[in-house]
C-alpha cells in the first residue's frame, strides 16, 4: 500500500530537522513524513575543532531517533527517484510515497572519487580531511607530530559545506606550530580553486593578514586532480603563470614544483607539488538522486535543486521546497544560512497551503566562524551581495575571544538544544 504525507521531507539533517520542528511549531496537526536512512546524526561544524585537537570527535554523534520532531513519522529508508509530475518519490526499498508538498533537504554530495587516489591515502601517508567523522582525529594526529617541511592545505572549486572550513584548520595549525616553535621550519601552502582569500573585502583584509602572518603561500584558481599518498604529491590544474617558482623550504619528501610538459596552446597547466602533509576537501555536489531527477537546476552540472533564491520554492514545481545544501541559490553552505532559511519555508510553504503566494524572502545571509588562532575568532556574517550583516555591536572582522567561546561551546549547545528543536 502507497504511504502518502501531507508533507514529505527528504532529508534528516539540520535542515530537514529544524524546519520540521519549526513548522509543527505553527502547525501542529499536519501529518509529516521524513525520509531519513542514517540512524546518526552528526554536528559537523565541531569537525574542524577535532582536527585541531580540542574537541572529542564522540561528541558530535547522537542518535537520530533522539531529534525526531515528535507528531512526525520517521521513514528509514532512502529516496532513490523523484516523480513530482505525480507527486511521489520512489525509496531504495522499493516503496512508494506520495505527498500533498515536498520539501527537499539532504545535504550535499562528498565527491571523494573525483581527486584521483585521495580515498585510498586517506588518513595514511599524512593525508587526512576534516570533512569525514573517521579522519577529522586523523588530522590532528599528523598536525601534532608534524616536525617541519611542507604542509598543503586544499580547497575544491565547487561549492562546499562550511566554505571556511579548508582554510580554518590551516591558521590553528600554523598557530600550534608556532606555539611549538617550528613555524619557521614550515612551509605551508593553500590551494583553493577559489579566487580569493574570502569574497567578503571587509572579512578577506582581516584574512589577508593572517595569511602574511603565518607566511601562507597561496595558489588561487587551482582545482586538485589527484593526490599519490605513497609518493606523498599532489597534483593540480591552474591558469596561472607563476607555478614554477621553488617552494621556500624543501625537504627529502618535499623538493619544489614540477610543471607538466603541456601543449603550448592549452592555457591550463598541470602541477605537482610534494608535501610532508595535506589536508584535503573533496569536490562536492548535489546527492547523485537528485542530480538524475526532474527537480535537478537542468543548467547546473553539479545538480543541485532549483529554487527561487528569495522564496526558496521550486521554479517548475510550485508544491516543492528545498533548503539547506542541496539548492542551487547562491548562498554559501553554511548551518548559519540553514536558520535563516527554515523560518522562510515554513511561512511560504504555509501560504501555500491556504492557496496565497508566498511573500516570505530569504535574502542569502550565511555565517562563517573562522579562528585564526587558538582563542581568537571572526565571525563573517553576510549576505547575497557580500556585505556584511553583523549580529554584534562591534567590529565582527576583528578576531575575538568572546567569538572563540560562541564557537567552541555556545553554537554546539544550541544546535543540540535549540535549533533542531525549533526553538532558535
Amino acid at each position: 500500500m502507497q504511504e502518502h504525507f501531507q508533507i514529505l521531507i527528504v532529508g534528516g539533517g539540520n535542515a530537514g530537522l529544524s524546519f520540521t520542528s519549526q513548522l509543527l511549531r505553527k502547525k501542529s496537526d499536519l501529518k509529516i513524513g521524513i525520509i531519513e536512512p542514517s540512524e546518526k546524526h552528526y554536528y559537523q561544524p565541531a569537525w574542524t575543532l577535532v582536527g585541531a585537537g580540542i574537541y572529542d570527535i564522540n561528541k558530535t554523534r547522537r542518535k537520530e531517533k533522539d531529534y525526531i520532531p515528535k507528531n512526525s513519522t520517521w521513514i528509514i529508508d532512502a529516496v532513490t527517484e523523484f516523480v513530482p509530475s505525480e507527486n511521489k518519490v520512489i525509496c531504495q526499498s522499493g516503496k512508494e510515497i506520495s505527498y500533498q508538498y515536498l520539501v527537499v533537504s539532504p545535504g550535499i554530495q562528498l565527491d571523494w572519487d573525483k581527486i584521483k587516489g585521495l580515498k585510498e591515502t586517506l588518513g595514511k601517508n599524512k593525508v587526512s580531511s576534516n570533512y569525514s567523522f573517521e579522519f577529522a582525529p586523523k588530522t590532528w594526529e599528523f598536525i601534532e607530530n608534524f616536525k617541519g617541511g611542507t604542509a598543503v592545505f586544499t580547497n575544491p572549486s565547487t561549492p562546499i559545506k562550511c566554505g571556511g572550513a579548508p582554510h580554518k584548520i590551516m591558521y590553528l595549525a600554523c598557530d600550534y606550530w608556532r606555539k611549538k616553535g617550528i613555524l619557521d621550519k614550515c612551509d605551508v601552502h593553500y590551494i583553493s580553486g577559489g579566487a580569493g582569500i574570502f569574497g567578503v573585502p571587509e572579512y578577506a583584509e582581516t584574512l589577508k593578514k593572517v595569511l602574511h602572518k603565518y607566511k601562507i603561500q597561496t595558489h588561487f584558481g587551482a582545482n586538485v586532480t589527484a593526490i599519490n599518498g605513497p609518493t606523498k604529491t599532489v597534483e593540480y590544474e591552474t591558469k596561472a603563470t607563476d607555478e614554477a617558482i621553488k617552494q621556500s623550504l624543501s625537504t627529502i619528501d618535499a623538493a619544489c614544483y614540477s610543471i607538466a610538459t603541456t601543449n603550448d596552446n592549452v592555457e591550463t597547466k598541470k602541477v605537482s607539488m610534494q608535501f610532508d602533509l595535506c589536508h584535503t576537501v573533496p569536490p562536492q555536489s548535489a546527492p547523485d538522486f537528485i542530480k538524475k531527477s526532474p527537480i535537478a537546476d537542468p543548467n547546473s552540472p553539479l545538480g543541485f535543486v532549483e529554487v527561487d533564491k528569495f522564496t526558496l520554492q521550486h521554479s517548475r514545481f510550485p508544491n516543492v521546497f528545498a533548503l539547506g545544501d542541496c539548492t542551487n541559490a547562491p548562498a554559501s553552505k553554511t548551518g548559519a544560512a540553514i536558520r535563516k532559511q527554515a523560518p522562510v519555508v515554513v511561512a511560504n510553504l504555509l501560504a501555500v497551503l491556504e492557496g496565497k503566494a508566498p511573500t516570505e524572502q530569504y535574502d542569502g545571509y550565511s555565517a562563517c566562524p573562522i579562528p585564526t588562532e587558538y582563542g581568537k575568532l571572526m565571525l563573517a556574517e553576510f549576505d547575497y551581495d557580500n556585505k556584511p550583516k553583523m549580529t554584534f555591536p562591534f567590529d565582527q572582522a576583528k578576531p575575538r575571544w568572546s567569538m572563540w567561546i560562541l564557537k567552541t561551546k555556545i553554537l554546539p549547545w544550541l544546535y543540540w538544544n535549540k535549533i533542531l528543536k525549533g526553538t532558535a
